[in-house]
């Protein structure tokens, strides 16, 4: 590395540079920084011993590290060299540095947030002896006529009287009497005479001020005794701010209103002291009397507390809470059913079911004229647009909304807040909804309510009970606020993607709206209306530049995208949009050099959608069929939708055992086991020895074993599996089943039927067996779900076997054997 020769040294002419935010450093000091940002660590790292390294300010301290440039840069820095440094706790660096000289920046570099210069160093102007002297002994003269108003004043005196060389104590005294925002243009002083003019200059101002202080002090101190100290504080502050107001008052402070300032603001602008804006805005409140004297009880004890107190600070922060809280504040709500049908038609295609739950629900509460016990819990798989009913109820209500997730939330304190014993204390989600929103009546959308989880810190859904019941939460307590908050107006909206694992309590105080997954045809309507316009307008695209054919979008939904909500759909037609975004930015710098344009719209066709996605990742191929004996195809619910599972039995040597394996749950091996039980008590009614037990056991295998399964609604089809094996026949193609089985062969009732029907038509079934009793199930179906399968419904094992098999026949119940 070239080095330059200075009256300081060698120094090195290229050096790496640590951005400065808020004031600069002085040379010919020993101060202490400390870095955390990583690319100021590396540069720490990497300075050879005995270099150094620049510190330049930054011109605007909120600039991001990684994306600064030279022009973020004052041209004028100190160059350092670190004599020690510490890694703290937090794994930040401290550095104890001594500062060598200023420096120019000639040239400068900015990659990834590593700043590197070269720089030339400047030397300080020669004065002679005498003139040295004098402006030194000025210097000190007046530092030691400022009183010792504070031990911060004593520091400085301290360490001023250490310096025993007239540059260097201008220097000191501009990096710690002048203001921060004039610190730079100390810096860039260059010349060492009118720095300490300038430091002389703003010592005799401050010593002025201090003396019109005193002054100020005085006639305050005339006016009162000692026993009146307490308002005398008071009045001393409201003396210097009249003074201060003369200077900038606006000319329409009439025209501001109290309600649209902060207490600081209201202070400024009236001339009060902080402690009567707050009394007033207490009284603004209305609390009710109990209330009242608790808030004023606290208000009383603050204010007879000196401001360094550890507690004032706590109890300020406490009574903004109180005062910021709408206690009577009520937005007022539209009960049009017409408007919020529209809202809702516009917001969400299909959902008809939802829908006419949510407009009877509002219905209800325009004739009942309160709010109380409005509780709906949204359930469905994910992306099927829980959260955007939620906010779309509260759009048709106009009503504000605060949404928060509960999800893998274990502190109870997340819900009802920190006592105020604690440091750092706050209060809960709901009181903070309540600052955010502003009214007394606003909707909180509450997500994942299925996946809090409980700790040694407190289980956050039984702090839930308290806060959706009814009966409880007319007078909410939240730990932090500690008064009775009336949370009865609020209309709470949950969403979870399964109900099994919301507590019962908890699910017995909501109302219960499910969203299903959508077919194909509705996904092509989603697509078409909602996602493509919308993805075109992220990207900068427009109906010019690219267009989905009605038949590319049901082959993503199908090929790309099948599931039971719109994510991944979403995701493929962004991944579209960003390759040809893509394509038409690098067509046009192509252009220019003569090559031809591609056509506008570009066309997504079968062809484009393997360009842009990839082969498919769902294929024909890959459905899911019985094509062996000892396959049969069932239907299952997960809180993801609706899947399709194959069953796979397979005969091994042995004694009759029965060998489960692909991670099934303790109600799962139970049904296999009941399965097989009846398997073996029908096997002679189907011309099957039950010698064949004695040499053969059964292996039970469901695919993915890495996949935890569980439920008892794949009896049926374990024993048709079964069946297959023992009979050597195949099940029909395109066929697939659901049904608990019983020990006596009868076909039991399962749940989640439209989510195993919409993946029965993923995986291209034709035909589903279910269970008789879910008759009433399926005649709630649309249509539209229903269409292109046909349903069969059995009571017991032997009429599935007959609709599974070709060949066999239900025999007559009353016949004897």
């Amino acid at each position: 590395m070239s080095k330059v020769v200075t009256s300081y040294g060698e120094l090195p002419e290229n050096i790496f540079i640590i951005p400065m935010r808020g004031c600069p450093v002085f040379p010919g000091l020993f101060t202490t920084i400390e870095v955390s940002e990583p690319s100021d660590m590396k540069v720490v790292k990497n300075t050879e011993p005995g270099n150094g390294f620049g510190l330049l300010l930054l011109k605007n301290e909120e600039a991001p590290s990684r994306a600064l440039t030279a022009d973020d840069f004052y041209t004028i820095g100190t160059f350092v060299k670190v004599r020690n440094r510490i890694t703290t706790l937090y794994g930040t660096q401290s550095l104890y540095l001594e500062t060598v000289c200023r420096f120019r920046t000639l040239d400068m570099v900015c990659q990834g947030g590593i700043v590197s210069a070269r720089v030339e160093y400047i030397e300080e102007e020669k004065l002679s002896a005498l003139e040295e002297k004098a402006l030194f002994e000025i210097m000190r003269k007046e530092i030691s006529m400022r009183p010792d108003a504070s031990g911060l004043m004593n520091n400085i005196k301290f360490n001023a009287g250490s310096i025993s060389n007239a540059i260097r104590l201008a220097d000191y005294l501009a990096s710690t009497i002048v203001d921060k925002e004039d610190q730079q243009s100390f810096l860039e002083d260059l010349s060492a005479k009118s720095r300490m003019y300038r430091v002389i200059e703003v010592l005799k101002e401050d010593l002025d001020l201090q003396k019109l202080q005193h002054e100020i002090q005085g006639k305050i101190t005339s006016r009162f005794d000692k026993r009146q100290r307490e308002y005398y504080l008071r009045e001393e502050l409201k003396t210097v701010k009249e003074e201060l107001n003369k200077l900038k008052r606006p000319d329409n402070i009439k025209e501001l209103s109290s309600e649209d300032l902060s207490l600081e603001d209201e202070q400024e602008l009236t001339g009060d002291s902080y402690l009567d804006s707050l009394s007033k805005k207490i009284k603004k409140c209305a609390l009710e009397p109990k209330i009242h004297d608790k808030v004023m009880e606290d208000f009383r004890r603050m204010a007879d507390m000196d401001t360094g107190n550890p507690e004032y600070s706590v109890l300020r922060t406490y009574l903004e809470t109180v005062v910021n809280l709408p206690w009577n504040n009520y937005s007022k709500e539209k009960y049009s059913i017409e408007n919020a049908r529209k809202i809702l038609e516009r917001d969400h295609y299909g959902i008809k079911d939802v829908k006419e739950r949510i407009l009877e629900f509002l219905a209800v509460r325009k004739l009942k004229g309160d709010t109380k016990g409005s509780i709906i819990c949204l359930i469905g798989p994910p992306g099927t647009g829980k959260t955007s009913v939620g906010i779309s109820i509260a759009k048709a209500l106009n009503k504000k909304y605060y949404r928060f997730s509960v999800g893998g939330m274990r502190d109870e304190a997340e819900i009802k807040g920190h006592r105020r014993t604690y440091i750092g204390a706050m209060p809960g989600q709901i009181i903070k909804g309540l600052q955010v929103t502003g009214t007394k009546n606003p909707v909180f959308v509450i997500d994942e309510i299925d996946k809090m989880t409980s700790s040694y810190q407190g289980d956050p859904a039984s702090a839930l009970l308290e806060v959706l019941d009814p009966e409880q939460n007319t007078s909410f307590r939240d730990h932090y606020l500690d008064l009775p908050f009336d949370a009865s107006s609020i209309l709470f909206i949950v969403t979870a993607n399964t109900a099994d694992t919301i507590p019962r309590p908890l699910l017995d105080r909501m109302e219960c709206i499910e969203l299903n997954g959508y077919t194909s045809e509705e996904k092509l309507h989603i697509g078409r209306k909602y996602l493509v316009p919308k993805s075109r307008e992220k990207h900068g695209l427009t109906a010019e530049h690219v267009h989905y054919p009605s038949s590319s979008l049901k082959k993503i939904a199908e090929e790309y995208a099948r599931e039971a909500g719109v994510r991944n759909f979403e995701k493929a037609i962004d991944k579209i949009n960003r390759k040809v975004a893509m394509e038409i930015v690098m067509n046009d710098i192509e252009a220019k050099k003569g090559e031809e344009k591609i056509k506008l719209p570009v066309e997504i066709d079968s062809k484009a959608l393997v360009k842009y996605l990839g082969q498919p990742v769902f294929r024909e191929d890959e459905i899911i069929r019985a094509e062996k004996p000892g396959m049969a195809v069932g239907l299952a619910w997960t809180s993801m939708g609706g899947d399709v599972l194959a069953i796979e039995a397979q005969h091994i040597p042995g004694k009759g055992e029965l060998k489960l394996t692909g991670q099934l749950g303790d109600v799962m091996k139970e049904s296999a086991t009941i399965a097989f039980s009846y398997i073996k008590s029908i096997c002679e009614k189907y011309s099957i020895p039950l010698s064949w037990f004695e040499k053969n056991s059964v292996h039970l295998h469901v695919p993915e074993g890495a996949t935890p399964k569980d439920g008892p609604s794949a009896g049926i089809t374990m024993a048709t599996a079964m069946f297959s094996l023992l009979s050597g026949k195949v099940i029909k193609r395109d066929l697939a089943m659901t049904g608990e089985l019983s020990l006596m062969g009868k076909v039991m009732p399962i749940g989640g039927l439209k989510e195993k029907v919409l993946a029965a038509k993923r995986n291209k079934v034709k035909t589903i067996i279910i269970p008789k009793f879910n008759q009433r199930d399926l005649d709630k179906l649309d249509d539209n779900v229903k269409k292109g399968v046909t349903f069969l419904t059995a009571s017991d094992m032997e009429e599935v076997l007959a609709y599974a098999f070709t060949g066999l026949e239900v025999k007559d119940k009353n016949e004897k054997n």
